[in-house]
């Protein structure tokens, strides 16, 4: 179901383009072609914030749960990070066997990704960057809603860091 509105036939094949592209990155992409009115994105604002709560009750958020976890002075982190990754496991595995598709209709495709040198370094980069800072991309907004105020420059940081990407990611290996 293709309801996505070209301008023209440039516009349409720089957007195939640029989707073979992006599915040989580390990420999946599942982009759904519907076109919503704005306020369909609440629902994304509440699950958020739901999320960044039951992060703050886990103490995901917590930068000395972070620094426990690098030292290997507890288990806490290593808990929950285990746990999510049986849960996507299970989840995927759910996905591909009953064929689920997304709440509109759309198929869910899992791509198979070839493990590179470039997994290692970005893998290498983010865990030293979490270890320096105390903060993983998932819990910045919710750092900052308890009014950890310093994680601002991490988020800065980020953003940063994802723009550059954005510039060289053509050139990277993937």
């Amino acid at each position: 179901m293709d309801t996505k509105a070209y301008h023209n036939e440039q516009e349409k094949a720089a957007f195939e383009r640029d989707l073979r592209m992006r599915e040989k990155d580390s990420i999946e992409v599942n982009e759904s072609r519907l076109q919503h009115q704005w306020y369909h994105n609440f629902k994304y604002v509440i699950a958020g914030f739901l999320f960044g709560i039951v992060f703050i009750k886990a103490e995901i958020v917590s930068w000395f749960r972070i620094q426990e976890m690098f030292r290997l002075q507890s288990f806490h982190m290593y808990g929950i990070i285990g746990s999510a990754v049986v849960t996507a496991a299970i989840s995927l595995w759910l996905i591909r066997k009953y064929k689920v598709k997304t709440i509109y209709g759309e198929d869910i495709v899992v791509n198979v990704k070839p493990y590179n040198k470039g997994i290692v370094i970005g893998g290498l980069l983010f865990g030293v960057g979490w270890a320096i800072t105390g903060a993983c991309p998932g819990p910045l907004y919710a750092q900052l809603g308890t009014g950890a105020t310093v994680i601002f420059a991490t988020l800065l940081s980020a953003l940063a860091g994802t723009w550059v990407y954005g510039l060289v990611r053509e050139k990277l290996p993937h």
